[in-house]
């Protein structure tokens, strides 16, 4: 059987988010079969176990860093070995520059932590009922890191290179509404106020249309200031009042 055949992937994955944490063979054999596994399923997932240890060694890891434990299996890879890992450790490094005042540096924690993502959080499993809420849970945190790199980037001025960055994730994602704030205030900045404007009037298509909505508060907020040239738009603003997303 292949190493990576899905019943494996879904293993590894699920092991991989409880990483460092003993996983029982129920719950392992509930996530990776959905709740019908056949009778089978306590011998296949042994099988897949010992498949997956292989698979280690051929990638020059231990095989020990996936344990046998008597509550159940426990994967255990080290920062350097899981994306997840490193995504939360600068993440954390991220809070914790910032805290200290040194935006720049935490801003550069932010987009080495986006800089991880390949898609959204475990794709092609997220129909299997036990992944949902987990790669659910990640997106928020992919979300969370996203927007605080680009509030940081605006706080340090750096509103014209981020332009062509926010046009390119609203392609991507043409409902996520706090990047058209973004957007309109670097565009506003930038000196491109009818392009602001226009920021707007496309979400508001897009939500009107697509959802019966109307934009959220703060885009409204946003749009008005812009009409009246707000004093809080611009780049020497009292960040601490400038914008809440």
């Amino acid at each position: 059987m292949s190493p990576w055949a899905p019943k494996i992937r879904a293993l590894l994955s699920y092991l991989c988010c409880h990483n460092a944490t003993a996983v029982s063979p129920e719950r392992l054999i509930n996530a990776i079969w959905a709740g019908t596994p056949p009778q089978s399923a306590s011998t296949a997932l042994h099988v897949y176990i010992c498949n997956l240890r292989s698979r280690f060694r051929e990638l020059g890891l231990d095989a020990s860093v996936l344990t046998t434990r008597p509550t159940g299996y426990e994967l255990r890879l080290d920062h350097s070995s899981l994306d997840l890992n490193l995504f939360e450790a600068h993440l954390t490094h991220a809070c914790d520059l910032q805290k200290r005042g040194e935006l720049e540096a935490a801003s550069e924690a932010l987009a080495a932590a986006v800089s991880l993502w390949r898609g959204p959080a475990l794709e092609g499993f997220r129909d299997l009922p036990a992944f949902e809420g987990i790669g659910r849970l990640l997106d928020e945190k992919r979300v969370y890191a996203h927007e605080r790199r680009l509030q940081l980037e605006l706080d340090l001025g750096r509103h014209q290179a981020l332009i062509s960055e926010l046009y390119s994730l609203i392609e991507s994602h043409p409902t996520w509404e706090s990047l058209y704030g973004y957007l309109m205030i670097a565009l506003y900045r930038s000196g491109r106020t009818a392009d602001a404007l226009r920021a707007f009037d496309q979400i508001r298509t897009v939500l009107v249309e697509e959802l019966g909505i109307e934009p959220a508060r703060r885009l409204q907020h946003i749009q008005r200031s812009i009409l009246v040239r707000d004093s809080w738009l611009e780049p020497q603003a009292d960040k601490a009042v400038a914008y809440a997303f």
